[in-house]
């Protein structure tokens, strides 16, 4: 898995499918929001993500207040979000 960041936005690249991973969206994500109100993902290739990944988002938006929307170019992933529930909560969006 890469990560690219650019301003307010995260690209990752690749499966997202371990605890490494997870901690490195994690990182990644945590010095974006010291500096962003709003953050978007994009998920172009990735056809899952972790549990951890979506608790860690939930926290983003529930607890500190991060304005986030996610897209997604996988219509595997796309629909496992909406199974979840979770597709208005995370403002998802296939690209």
């Amino acid at each position: 898995m890469e990560l690219e960041t650019d301003g307010s936005t995260l690209t990752i690249i690749d499966n997202i499918k371990s605890v490494a991973h997870f901690q490195e969206i994690k990182s990644a994500l945590d010095k974006m929001k010291t500096t962003n109100s709003s953050i978007s993902i994009k998920i172009p290739t990735s056809l899952s993500i972790t549990s951890s990944v979506i608790g860690y988002l939930m926290k983003l938006i529930h607890k500190d207040g991060i304005r986030l929307s996610i897209a997604v170019g996988d219509e595997r992933l796309v629909k496992l979000l909406s199974d979840l529930g979770l597709s208005s909560e995370f403002s998802v969006r296939k690209v």
